[in-house]
């Protein structure tokens, strides 16, 4: 059973013209040993990135890469001649499966566009590639059911939205990663109050009670291992 708590201030910084990328995780040139991963998570990224910049065309291969746009939109196109645009609000699914080629850029126009992006080992590779877009309701609180699928047997995704002074019960998993993407946790049993880029990470923990102190937006996964 441990509890550890990563701050958005400990993240790797990655700078490039037009775009700013805080690494959860070791990612390219950042290396730590002991952020490699958790569970099956090998990426958390967010991105902040002006209009028109972003990801030029590049390839992905047994992946589950999970993108949840803060505000903004981003445009995704693929070598299969796909585009989508996901705006705020929205969750995106790619299984990279046997190999994609895919871009991803803000939309023009959109606001800064901002979105936090999850890459986890899938239980299968070598399937079939596949890209799917869908909303969360805004009006719902509380944890709310991802209303995508990830090939990970046992990963559940919920979006957290609360008010100032909701409280929020963490559910036990095996293990839990939560994360603020934007707003503010009150002092906890668990640790000084968490803002936005701050993440708990749970292994084998019971539930845990959490309270906003404004109003709040969290991704929380959690495992089966």
């Amino acid at each position: 059973m441990t509890v550890e708590i990563r701050r958005g201030t400990a993240r790797f910084v990655t700078r490039v013209p037009g775009r700013l990328t805080r690494h959860s995780f070791s990612f390219g040139e950042h290396y730590d040993p002991d952020r490699l991963s958790f569970g099956p998570i090998v990426c958390h990224d967010d991105h902040l990135v002006s209009g028109g910049e972003g990801f030029e065309e590049h390839a992905h291969s047994d992946l589950e890469i999970v993108t949840w746009v803060v505000s903004g939109a981003v445009r995704h196109v693929d070598a299969d001649g796909r585009e989508e645009v996901v705006p705020a609000g929205s969750l995106a699914v790619l299984s990279a499966g046997s190999g994609v080629r895919h871009a991803e850029t803000a939309v023009p126009g959109a606001g800064p566009t901002r979105f936090v992006q999850t890459w986890l080992r899938p239980d299968e590779t070598g399937t079939a590639p596949s890209y799917a877009v869908a909303p969360v309701d805004p009006a719902m609180t509380g944890l709310v059911p991802a209303p995508l699928a990830v090939g990970v047997a046992g990963a559940t995704l919920q979006v957290a939205q609360l008010e100032a002074g909701d409280a929020l019960s963490l559910p036990a998993a095996p293990r839990l990663h939560a994360y603020l993407t934007r707003g503010a946790l009150l002092r906890s049993s668990l640790a000084e109050p968490l803002a936005a880029g701050d993440a708990f990470c749970f292994t084998d923990e019971p539930a845990h009670p959490v309270v906003a102190a404004v109003d709040t937006q969290m991704l929380v996964w959690t495992f089966a291992s």
